[in-house]
């Protein structure tokens, strides 16, 4: 008898499978790569590491390919081909120069469109160091409004193509975040799971950095979970001159300083004037670095398009600095890279104990009056379109390997597009108008690519419901998807009598969908396979959704139908059928006598009748009293001259003035269906909303239509709403990091230095990708609002949230935009539709259902809802039915309810990507904070297992071989809790209070896998990825 492992090897042999295949492998005897290709520092001297390197933004002022082809110059003059092309050029020149590239979009971009003799010699600048890949992602993603899944999956790709390209050499070793504004505990922690080395960062608060620089610490080990303690650790440095070269040195063509001029023989021989101010500038740098290495950046803005005139006068830069040693000097530079100057620090610090950092790098303000908290919800439609783009990226992802097709170009686009959009200048807000409709333009073809993917998937699985069958298919079953169903328009339900519903979800768990389409009948039967009825409401489309401008449509009504446990990883399907007899006629009530109350099932809430407004919310059989409004910031205006004059922008919050209630008062209408109850709000002419209640949801929708704005004032509107309760707070707030770890936030106030706050409304801004909480920790109670894109909020007084909606602003703030946020759409001024979804719930519960288990539940559904496709119906109901699947899930048996599949994607050589995720932390709830056993032996209807490998979480190094480098922290918990908090004594028992209790889950306590078997084991926040191969059933 064989056993079973012996049987999966003989399978794989026997099979021909490759599966396992992670990265290309160079000929080892040509490679010198790595920290191998570092040259040596001079022991006793300061080195510098002379860092060349481009910041190519995917997108800003101008479009990614106009910045890749170098087009409108007018608006910047930048190509991105010319700065790669003459690169390669000057590396051919001098095999001691080094260069770092960091966005893979653009040199992927242009490296497929290079010889094999080009290409070869790039793979041997490659393998020798010169070249090195620094981040690796497909952008340098921003890290206030993106999203942990988007993130992580947009450095996969980018990190994947260099693999494919590369091998070992190619792989990144250090994140390299010089632009964003403002930096992330989550981003920490996904380089450390990267298994990169370092962190390099630029921007952070004015203040902050003073007191970094006063107290010698720009330099720390960052802790990037509290879950995962010292496996998220990760060496931080911030730059000490942003990422710009020294003043007076830049050689780059669009910049005007001297070059260096070495000819003896020249009136024009400046070399001694030039090593002497160079010398006088590194000798007036401070002593806050705590080794014998400076990291100098050598490069800027699309910089190097003509490389050799940063080249040439580097190397004389570097030859003549050097040579002054026989005189004495104590300064000694070299061609670097940002991962050697890492291993240097390393290297010299074996027995250095860092400050550990636990907190995070926002807000960040560049000058008392400039907080950079505007872009947390500049451009709100983009920020929902990216957010939906996410959503079908794993629905095309899963479809595709759960109908055997493969990888596809059309998968790779949408992959590629939702990675640029990750870019801290295309998902923040932050560029021109023209650049913002060309992502949205690249992601709507790019969706559409990937419709023709969820088609063939999906007509394959509704004829025979196996992935294995090599029967074409076709598309014999239309599958139409509205994207605009947001504003109530979908042509295919409104035109069609009779229609197919297919509910996808893309979550690792039944779900039951509140479905809501746009039709224009008086009635509709709703059927599933076995001709079961399922109850419907019809109710009408409210005017200010009517008005939405661009809104082309005959939809009259909203018609909403529970999709009841629709299988994981999955669909379900459904009958509509036009039948007017059948008509529902909601209750309708234009004036309140008496508060009246709006019912769910779980949730209900209390509208004042003299004010028309929410007072109070009841969820979870608790009830608490709240305001509901929306108020508005006039913007700052000033020549931006100085931080006085600062205005609002794109970037930057800058309120002139208390905030305004837009009204005391809404006009309200009531709805009552037999699934939905809502209250419509008109509270002024560009503000209204639906408050909606229905019969499965643990939540409040607040339903929000804003705009267009007011443009008659010079000085802008910002619309905010607020949700004002008397819970005792303590002037603390919640809010995600990333949609990950859930961070506290206290007004006024920073855990790792003081903070001395000119703008009390923006300097309390933080970013809210997916929650804002607050909590009265007597009560044990908390108040959370969940969104549906990324925003800003806080909380500025006692009780209260604070979430920004929409902004427009009639000033640029003179950070580079050079153009004010002013947007249209239609030729009139942007109207946006959104949702806040809020809830209730204790802190703590025995019975796994605390309010973190909630919100998480109500999160994962959003980012993931699921998806719906329209089917216009030719054939009779029956025939339709006989004819093909109506249910299926992709799942044999269920996972640990702390447990979802993060990523489930074709990935090569037949082999699939596989992602599990525990989605809570350690402390959130007495039972999901447990780890979790999953067992992965026939968990997949459509294939089993035959073998796996753990990976990084980049995918592109088997985790067996990584091998980070270690730096120690300070070597006392409590030493270390004090070190970084010790402004507030208070907080920094709270801190220690949590990893002490983080302590208690010893090593024998943690599960422990079983390979053979097919066991996980996921320990608290744990995300672990493995590259699988299979067998088709």
């Amino acid at each position: 008898m064989y056993d079973k492992r012996t049987i999966i090897i003989l399978v794989l042999l026997l099979a021909g499978i490759e599966g396992l295949s992670l990265e290309k492998s160079p000929d080892l005897s040509e490679v010198n790569c790595g920290y191998e290709s570092c040259t040596p520092t001079k022991e006793g001297y300061t080195n510098i590491h002379i860092v060349a390197h481009s910041h190519d933004d995917v997108g800003w002022l101008k479009t990614v390919d106009q910045y890749y082809y170098g087009s409108n110059p007018n608006i910047q003059k930048a190509g991105v081909q010319y700065i790669i092309e003459t690169v390669m050029d000057s590396l051919r020149k001098n095999s001691d120069r080094k260069f770092i590239y960091v966005e893979t979009a653009f040199f992927w971009k242009w490296w497929i469109k290079q010889n094999d003799r080009i290409k070869q010699e790039v793979i041997n600048y490659v393998n020798n160091g010169q070249l090195e890949f620094i981040g690796g992602g497909w952008s340098m993603n921003d890290e206030a409004a993106t999203h942990y899944h988007s993130i992580i999956d947009q450095m996969t790709w980018g990190l994947r193509r260099l693999n494919d390209t590369f091998g070992a050499c190619g792989r990144p070793k250090i994140g390299w975040q010089i632009d964003p504004f403002g930096h992330s505990k989550e981003m920490a922690n996904i380089f450390a799971q990267l298994g990169f080395d370092g962190y390099i960062l630029a921007r952070i608060d004015y203040q902050d950095k003073e007191y970094r620089w006063e107290t010698k610490t720009p330099e720390v080990v960052w802790r990037g979970s509290k879950s995962l303690g010292q496996s998220s650790d990760i060496f931080t440095s911030v730059l000490y001159n942003e990422y710009g070269p020294p003043s007076g040195f830049c050689f780059d063509i669009l910049c005007s300083d001297i070059p260096f001029i070495d000819d003896p023989d020249s009136y024009e021989y400046n070399v001694d004037d030039r090593v002497d101010a160079f010398l006088e500038y590194v000798n007036g740098i401070p002593q806050i670095y705590t080794t014998s290495n400076f990291l100098m950046t050598m490069g800027g803005d699309f910089n190097y398009q003509d490389a050799e005139a940063w080249f040439i006068n580097l190397d004389k830069l570097i030859y003549h600095v050097n040579k002054r040693q026989e005189s004495g000097s104590k300064f000694n530079l070299m061609y670097s890279t940002p991962s050697c100057y890492v291993k240097a620090v390393n290297n010299e610090t074996q027995d250095k104990d860092w400050v550990l950092k636990d907190d995070d790098f926002f807000p960040y303000a560049s000058d008392e009056h400039s907080y950079w908290t505007g872009y947390f919800t500049s451009r709100p439609a983009l920020k929902r379109f990216e957010r939906l783009g996410n959503n079908f990226l794993q629905v095309c992802k899963q479809l595709s390997v759960l109908a055997n097709l493969g990888e596809s170009t059309s998968l790779d686009n949408l992959r590629e597009i939702m990675g640029v959009l990750q870019h801290h200048d295309a998902v923040s807000g932050t560029e021109q108008q023209h650049v913002a409709k060309d992502y949205a333009r690249q992601l709507h073809h790019a969706i559409d690519g990937c419709e023709n993917i969820t088609n063939t998937a999906l007509n394959k699985l509704f004829n025979n419901g196996s992935s294995n069958s090599e029967k074409e298919y076709g598309n014999s079953v239309p599958l139409k998807t509205c994207l605009l169903a947001n504003i109530s328009q979908c042509a295919t339900t409104e035109n069609a009598e009779n229609f197919v519903v297919t509910i996808y979800n893309p979550l690792s768990k039944s779900v039951d969908k509140l479905v809501r389409l746009p039709v224009n009948g008086e009635g509709y039967n709703v059927t599933d396979k076995e001709g079961n009825s399922y109850a419907n409401d019809l109710l009408p489309i409210p005017d200010f959704v009517k008005n939405i401008p661009g809104r082309d449509s005959s939809a009259t009504h909203d018609l909403y139908f529970v999709a009841k446990n629709v299988p994981a990883l999955g669909w379900k399907s459904f009958i509509i059928s036009l039948d007017n007899s059948s008509s529902f006629k909601p209750v309708h009530s234009t004036k309140i006598s008496g508060s009246l109350k709006v019912d769910g099932s779980s949730a209900s809430f209390v509208i004042n009748e003299e004010t028309g407004l929410v007072e109070k919310v009841s969820l979870n059989n608790l009830s608490v009293t709240l305001d509901q409004n929306f108020y508005y910031y006039q913007g700052f205006v000033g020549g931006n001259g100085d931080p006085e004059r600062r205005s609002s922008g794109a970037y930057v919050f800058r309120p002139d003035g208390n905030i305004i209630k837009t009204n005391d008062t809404a006009e309200v209408t009531l709805l009552e269906g037999a699934l939905v109850s809502e209250a419509r709000q008109t509270f002024n002419e560009y503000i209204s909303q639906t408050v909606r209640v229905n019969k499965i949801e643990n939540y409040i929708e607040f339903d929000w239509v804003v705009g267009p704005l007011p443009t008659d004032g010079s000085k802008g509107v910002e619309v905010v709403t607020k949700y004002s309760t008397k819970l005792s707070t303590n002037s603390a707030f919640y809010t995600d990091s990333n949609g990950k770890e859930m961070l506290k936030r206290v007004r006024d106030y920073r855990p790792t230095w003081e903070v001395d706050n000119s703008e009390l409304a923006s300097g309390n801004y933080y970013p809210i990708p997916s929650k804002i909480a607050i909590r009265d920790e007597e009560q044990g109670i908390e108040v959370a609002v969940l969104n549906d894109r990324a925003q800003g909020g806080t909380s500025l007084h006692n009780g209260e949230i604070e979430i920004m909606i929409h902004r427009l602003c009639h000033h640029d703030d003179g950070f580079g935009v050079s153009e004010s946020l002013n947007e249209k759409a239609f030729e009139k001024g942007l109207v946006v539709r959104g949702s806040h979804f809020l809830t209730v719930g204790n802190l703590s519960d025995e019975n796994g259902n605390s309010i973190s288990a909630i919100t998480k539940d109500i999160a994962q559904k959003k980012l993931l809802d699921s998806w719906t496709f329209i089917t216009p119906l030719q054939d009779n109901v029956d025939e339709y039915k006989s004819k093909y699947i109506m249910e299926y899930s992709g799942l044999r048996s269920a996972l640990p309810k702390n447990v979802q599949i993060l990523t489930l994607e074709p990935w090569k050589d037949s082999s699939l990507l596989l992602r599990l995720e525990h989605l809570f932390d350690y402390d959130e709830d007495s039972i999901l904070s447990q780890p979790a056993l999953v067992n992965l032996t026939d968990l997949f209807t459509g294939f089993e297992i035959l073998s796996l490998e753990e990976t990084t979480l980049g995918a592109n190094q088997w985790l067996r071989d990584s091998n980070r480098l270690k730096f120690k922290t300070n070597s006392t918990l409590e030493q270390l809790v004090y070190e970084d908090y010790n402004t507030n004594i208070e907080y920094a028992n709270v801190v220690k209070n949590a990893w002490m209790e983080r302590s208690k889950i010893t090593p024998q306590s943690i599960l422990q896998d079983n390979l053979d078997d097919l066991q996980i084991t996921l320990n608290p926040s744990d995300i672990r990825t493995f590259i699988i191969g299979i067998r088709r059933f």
